[in-house]
């Protein structure tokens, strides 16, 4: 494990693995490097020829969290982890992670190409969207430290699970480890929300996203993720869309790999 500092001073665990190629990997929501589905993949990654980076969101695992928070802050950790890595990078983000990747894209982080799966936006009516007071609630319930019910919210409003799945998380082994990065779900909610109204992306948005792009979905993931990733891909310049078959939101690293090795080569 090491450690870079940020612009505003704030510290970024970070691991590297593997030679060949810079990649960069980007957690979803409540993720960090030891409790990631990264990891796997990560592993997968320098197996095939890669150098792959994986890093804790600040206020995640051993990552600072100076204050106050802002989107550009994530942007300028990620330039950081690009800043140690050789060449230009291959950039990864799921879920929220996604998010985060696209606005480095438009930012000066040197990405040379660019894989997304499954950013959680709602763009149409095959869900709900999310409250019109889903942000000011987020904030309100982790900014008084109410922790289970602040992760309890946004698995049922903004993930959308169904309320019988959400009341039975709390006897779930990985609980404890979700209520105590429960504090970072504003950051991630700060990425996605303008784009979980249940409306098309506004027209340019991420127009000067120009790298290739790989936006990517999962088979048995539900309707209104992959219309999300398929409506994006027609949206970015330079994007195509593909289908893992016979995966959800929860990508396997076996499934992944060899379309990112393909993509990234």
């Amino acid at each position: 494990m090491s450690n870079v500092t940020s612009a505003d001073g704030t510290p970024i665990a970070f691991t590297r693995v593997g030679q060949g190629p810079a990649v960069i990997l980007v957690d979803g929501a409540l993720s960090h490097r030891a409790q990631s589905i990264n990891a796997d993949l990560a592993t997968a990654l320098a197996g095939r020829g890669f150098t792959v980076y994986t890093y804790d969101r600040r206020g995640r695992g051993e990552s600072g969290d100076t204050a106050p928070y802002a989107p550009e802050r994530e942007v300028e950790d990620l330039a950081a982890i690009a800043s140690v890595a050789d060449g230009p990078i291959r950039l990864y983000g799921t879920s929220s992670g996604a998010a985060v990747a696209l606005a480095a894209a438009e930012s000066e982080v040197p990405i040379e190409r660019l894989a997304l799966y499954e950013p959680p936006f709602i763009v149409d009516d095959t869900r709900p969207a999310i409250p019109a007071d889903y942000v000011r609630t987020l904030n309100e319930l982790t900014a008084a430290d109410r922790r289970a019910e602040a992760v309890r919210y946004f698995m049922r409003r903004g993930v959308g699970l169904p309320g019988a799945v959400v009341a039975m998380m709390r006897f779930m082994p990985a609980w404890p480890k979700l209520k105590a990065v429960a504090h970072t779900l504003p950051y991630d909610v700060a990425f996605v929300s303008p784009y979980e109204h249940g409306k098309p992306y506004p027209a340019g948005t991420w127009g000067s996203v120009k790298v290739p792009t790989l936006v990517m979905d999962g088979g048995k993931s539900p309707a209104w993720i992959r219309n999300a990733a398929r409506s994006l891909a027609e949206l970015l310049p330079t994007a195509e869309h593909r289908t893992l078959e016979g995966q959800t939101h929860i990508v396997k690293a076996a499934a992944l790999a060899p379309v990112l090795e393909g993509f990234f080569r």
